[in-house]
């Protein structure tokens, strides 16, 4: 009797998991929801975390045709590179989920909570500020909008904060490598003097806009107070993960591949939220 109970289980378990491709690929590629919030769908898959290779120019070879490095501080930094050296870790998501194809907009964060704490708006900006992202909010700020958007769709779909690996998984869009400053420049907004509407710069390979620049965006886990997460992020903490650089960084700090914590400034801080897979 055991061993038949314990074939016919592995048998329902192969089958559930031959079927698993079929279920994901059949789930809407997007989703709009009630209040006009746009979702993009991400399937599983995986990518490394944490690498950091840094290079050393040669000596006798400098930028721009200059004298470049003396032998000795060469062998130097070559030593130092060397120790900085991470080679990251391996990350798996393996459940698909929908994420917001842009941040959350102050029309949106006014339609479910009544209010707009946003820094920039009214005569701070030229054009429609209810398209640029709320801003100004607090982790806990962030929360309490998600709590009262599940109660505005309750049954239809289940809201959260993304996890640090989901956000940074959508942000690469298949990247193994850190992002080349050319497409920063064409998809992020950065080196501005206020936040920008959603969506007017190029999206990310998987059609998310916004991932860099425009504002700092909060995710569910704590910060563990260093520059790269760790494989198993901490349960604990004081402050939470903020990621994607925002309107005042510039290309050298509009990478996925780092994270920051909040607060910040407040007025460069935003979220997005991910929508469960039913």
């Amino acid at each position: 009797m055991y061993k038949n109970s314990s074939m016919r289980s592995a048998i329902i378990i192969f089958i559930l998991l031959c079927m698993l491709p079929a279920v994901i690929l059949a789930q809407d590629t997007a989703y709009t929801n009630s209040i006009g919030m746009k979702f993009v769908l991400v399937r599983p898959g995986s990518m490394i975390v944490g690498r950091f290779q840094p290079t050393v120019p040669p000596p006798g070879g400098g930028l721009g045709g200059g004298p470049g490095l003396a032998d000795s501080v060469y062998k130097k930094a070559q030593q130092m590179a060397k120790e900085a050296y991470m080679p990251g870790f391996y990350v798996a998501i393996r459940q698909p989920f929908y994420l917001g194809q842009f941040e959350v907009t102050q029309e949106q964060w006014k339609k479910v909570m009544g209010n707009n704490p946003s820094y920039f708006q009214g005569d701070k900006v030229t054009d429609d500020a209810g398209k640029h992202p709320v801003e100004n909010v607090t982790w806990n700020d962030a929360q309490q909008f998600i709590q009262k958007l599940n109660k505005l769709e309750q049954g239809k779909a289940v809201y959260r904060l993304p996890t640090e690996f989901e956000w940074e998984y959508a942000a690469r869009a298949g990247a193994q490598d850190d992002i080349s400053w050319k497409d920063i420049f064409a998809s992020a907004v950065i080196s501005e003097r206020h936040t920008h509407e959603v969506g007017e710069k190029k999206p990310n390979a998987w059609g998310l806009y916004d991932m860099l620049g425009n504002v700092w965006e909060w995710v569910q886990d704590f910060y563990n107070e260093k520059i790269f997460a760790d494989p198993v992020p901490p349960v604990q903490g004081s402050v939470h993960v903020l990621k994607g650089s925002s309107f005042t960084g510039d290309v050298k700090n509009a990478t996925y591949m780092t994270h920051a914590a909040g607060p910040a400034d407040g007025w460069n801080v935003g979220f997005r939220v991910v929508m469960e897979v039913k």
